[in-house]
């Protein structure tokens, strides 16, 4: 089958973890805003937001609900429900993590710019460090260390694998500093970021024009101001 994803063409965003399962994949799909398409909404279960994916007469929306559906089409799933289920609880879990981190930069509202809530955002960041962070990398160091396994869901490569890989690379991006201390303390979750990162697939990939590079126009974005802990940002 030929996929057609229809996520914004400018920045990696939720599109990236539907794009990464693909490209892993080696699967036929088109990134259609990024060939000049448009967004063409259906009038019967529309979808809220992009991403959204077009798979034959289904259009599926919401990241972790596409790759619920592409996981097993992908072999990027377990054949058994139960294992299908863990995979995609552990994939909510990333997308209220993105959430977090997103309102690092945007704790007011979406639609103001950052410049406009630079107070707010430095209070949040300094939180999302100090407590919400440690928790999230806590939370998949464990999941990694009860796996014993190398990945997520055992010794074979899963979609939320590739999603946590996601998670770590655009967080050393956004919070360099910060998590140059804390990956120190989750040494799974870091050779996990390594270790997916070196599949052919995802190195070609990577190294590709296809792979948009981080902005500050996407989820994660530089700003040094809020690469801070919060005993430190006490002191400014």
């Amino acid at each position: 089958m030929k996929y057609r994803l229809y996520y914004w063409p400018e920045i990696q965003g939720r599109g990236e973890f539907v794009r990464l399962a693909l490209e892993y994949a080696g699967a036929d799909y088109v990134d259609v805003m990024r060939r000049g398409g448009d967004f063409s909404f259906p009038k019967k279960h529309p979808p809220f937001a992009p991403p959204y994916l077009v798979a034959g007469k289904r259009i599926i929306s919401q990241s972790a609900n596409i790759l619920l559906y592409l996981g097993p089409r992908l072999r990027l799933a377990p054949k058994d429900e139960a294992g299908r289920l863990w995979a995609h609880q552990l994939q909510l879990t990333i997308a209220d993590w993105l959430t977090e981190v997103h309102d690092t930069h945007h704790p007011v509202g979406s639609g103001l710019y950052y410049e406009e809530q630079k107070k707010e955002a430095r209070r949040r960041a300094a939180d999302f460090l100090a407590t919400r962070l440690p928790k999230y990398l806590d939370y998949f160091e464990g999941v990694l260390e009860a796996s014993a396994k190398g990945y997520l869901l055992g010794r074979t490569l899963a979609y939320p694998d590739l999603s946590l890989f996601q998670m770590v690379t655009g967080l050393r991006y956004a919070f360099p500093g910060a998590m140059a201390g804390l990956e120190r303390r989750h040494p799974r979750v870091s050779s996990l970021q390594v270790n997916v990162a070196a599949h052919s697939r995802l190195r070609a990939y990577l190294a590709s024009k296809r792979r948009i590079s981080f902005n500050q126009l996407g989820i994660f974005r530089a700003y040094p101001e809020l690469d801070v802990l919060r005993n430190n940002l006490k002191k400014t």
